[in-house]
């Protein structure tokens, strides 16, 4: 996979990874918020709030009643009992009424009307939920012992007189009215205050007729709890309020509640934001800090050292496979390596470049200097005392000079056409031609050549010609250098075989002679620009080009040239150009 693609894979799989977790959080923070809506719903409404969850959860299934083992256990812990009473009046479920003896297996219409008139049953406070979730109506009754209704009862019993408190009881009632912070009303039908006794503070919130039943419905929204008692012979209603022990108004509103629980869920994302800021800083920061070491390195040109053994030990295990924090990095890591290698072996070619030059132009130097030498020593001799000098000598040093003159010309000659091949195609004039016919033609110039009848010339070729795309010139040249250093470097008893034809899809020119052949330096520098024995004994004849030549010549036309050779044992040359 390349690296854009893994790249792209990468950041896309994380991106997938962060939404679905920003969404699993967000659907926690939903639920935990809804679950704390819930719960203060319930405490406000407390036991209201509890039966009517309890009606909305329950599972109704063949006239059996399921419900959430929780809510039972928390009917208990509170002293209550619950029953579920069918459209028929029975009772199909019921939990802890085993400690309740009184509580009937079945109700009548009467009772039922008058429970949910009174809202009590006996001595029993009782809140009703009718439900109709599933195909028969069922009506849920809570009941639990209200000792604030125990009491106005038996005040009731103890103190009434036509429905009012008898008026020698009203002292006495007020004080405990007074010493247990509660007040006593009581109402006509026409919902008149007949009377007021105990605490008064009471009277001063001034609750109207439906906060009355607000907080009967919603006890622990306030800080009142309100219990009555009806009188039907009179018509009278006894109602009762009492300090709430534990709830006094909600400090936390729906919105304060939402509000915080963003907060709380920005926090949140705020401190799972943090460690994935530094994980992803330190995840992509360090490679890049890596890469900066490294072309610090590079700059100096210390190519070889682009990884050192810390780098090494961050980079790779112990098992040689590359650690997951950089694997993302991988292709740029091998681009890395490649580049400094590359460089690495440029920085040894220019070198290697540079020595062979400073080699070169020793060597021109010296072959240059040489001729130069000779000329400039006959000069000075025909200058200082010409007439002593006999006419033969006078034509021996004319001939040295002008051979000397003529090998200078040939040197500075195959330097320019050096120049020359660098260009490449913008000299060359490629058209077809038989090379069949090129080969033969340049073996029979040095067959007809008197001063070669000491040298043996034997040409094998095809008889059909053999086209192929090359520069007719620059393989005239070609075969000028391998023919006459086949003759220039050996003795002239030498037999020197060309060939010429044909090998798969390639065109092959062979030079084979028998002669002294050449030592494993010699045919190790034998393509140099400028490699030939600098012994002033040697001939001075040639440039030693003609070789680095030959090899341009070949490789400017797309093909190989491969030489063989052992000392004493002749040479071998084979050209395989395109076809």
């Amino acid at each position: 996979m390349k690296i854009q693609r893994r790249m792209a894979f990468h950041f896309t799989y994380q991106l997938i990874f962060y939404a679905l977790l920003i969404v699993a959080i967000t659907l926690v923070a939903c639920i935990l918020f809804f679950q704390n809506m819930t719960s203060n719903e319930i405490r406000r409404n407390f036991p209201v709030g509890v039966l009517q969850q309890i009606a909305q959860e329950a599972h109704y299934k063949d006239g059996t009643i399921e419900i959430s083992p929780e809510w039972e256990k928390l009917i208990v812990e509170k002293g209550m009992w619950l029953q579920v009473v069918s459209a028929e009046g029975e009772v199909i479920y019921a939990v802890n009424t085993t400690p309740h003896h009184t509580l009937p297996t079945s109700y009548s219409i009467a009772q039922l009307l008058d429970i949910q008139e009174t809202r009590t049953f006996g001595t029993y406070a009782v809140h009703t939920q009718l439900n109709f979730s599933f195909q028969e109506p069922l009506l849920y009754v809570l009941g639990y012992q209200n000792p604030d209704l125990d009491q106005l009862v038996a005040w009731f019993g103890a103190y009434e007189q036509h429905g009012i408190v008898r008026s020698d009881a009203v002292p006495f009632l007020d004080q405990q009215l007074h010493e247990s912070g509660s007040y006593l009303q009581v109402i006509d039908p026409e919902s008149h205050i007949v009377q007021g006794i105990g605490d008064e503070a009471y009277v001063q919130k001034a609750y109207r007729p439906l906060d009355i039943l607000a907080i009967q419905q919603s006890p622990s929204n306030y800080d009142t709890n309100i219990v009555s008692h009806l009188d039907k012979p009179s018509g009278m209603t006894w109602i009762l309020y009492t300090s709430h022990a534990v709830g006094a108004p909600l400090k936390h509103p729906v919105m304060e509640s939402a509000t915080r629980g963003l907060a709380w869920f920005a926090g949140l994302i705020l401190l799972l934001a943090l460690p994935v800021s530094i994980w992803h800083g330190y995840r992509y920061g360090q490679p890049l800090i890596l890469f900066a070491g490294w072309f610090e390195r590079m700059r100096k040109g210390q190519y070889d050292q682009v990884l050192t053994a810390k780098d090494m030990r961050r980079v790779f295990r112990r098992n040689g496979t590359m650690r997951i924090s950089y694997r993302l990095y991988k292709e740029v890591i091998k681009s890395f390596y490649q580049m400094t290698h590359q460089l690495a072996q440029t920085e040894k070619e220019r070198e290697r470049l540079e020595k062979a030059q400073a080699e070169w132009m020793s060597g021109i130097s010296h072959d240059l200097r040489t001729p130069l030498a000779t000329i400039q020593g006959y000069g000075y001799m025909l200058e200082s005392l010409p007439e002593q000098w006999s006419h033969e000598e006078m034509r021996i040093m004319g001939a040295t000079i002008r051979e000397k003159g003529d090998y200078m010309l040939e040197l500075i000659s195959d330097f320019s056409l050096i120049h020359q091949l660098k260009q490449g195609d913008s000299i060359m004039k490629v058209r077809e031609i038989d090379l069949v016919e090129l080969v033969r033609c340049s073996v029979l110039k040095y067959v007809n050549d008197t001063m070669m009848s000491e040298y043996r010339f034997h040409y094998v070729g095809e008889e059909r010609p053999l086209l192929i795309q090359a520069d007719e010139t620059w393989l005239v040249r070609l075969m000028d250098n391998l023919l006459s250093n086949a003759v220039k470097h050996n003795p002239p008893s030498v037999i020197v075989t060309v060939s010429v034809g044909r090998m798969n899809d390639k065109a092959y020119i062979r030079v084979i002679d028998n002669g002294k052949g050449m030592d494993e330096e010699t045919l190790h520098h034998l393509f140099n620009r400028y490699y030939r024995g600098t012994n002033t004994e040697e001939s001075t004849e040639g440039s030693g080009l003609g070789m680095s030549i030959a090899k341009t010549i070949v490789e400017t036309h797309g093909g190989e040239i491969q030489v063989q050779s052992k000392v004493w044992q002749g040479t071998k040359i084979e050209i395989l150009l395109p076809c």
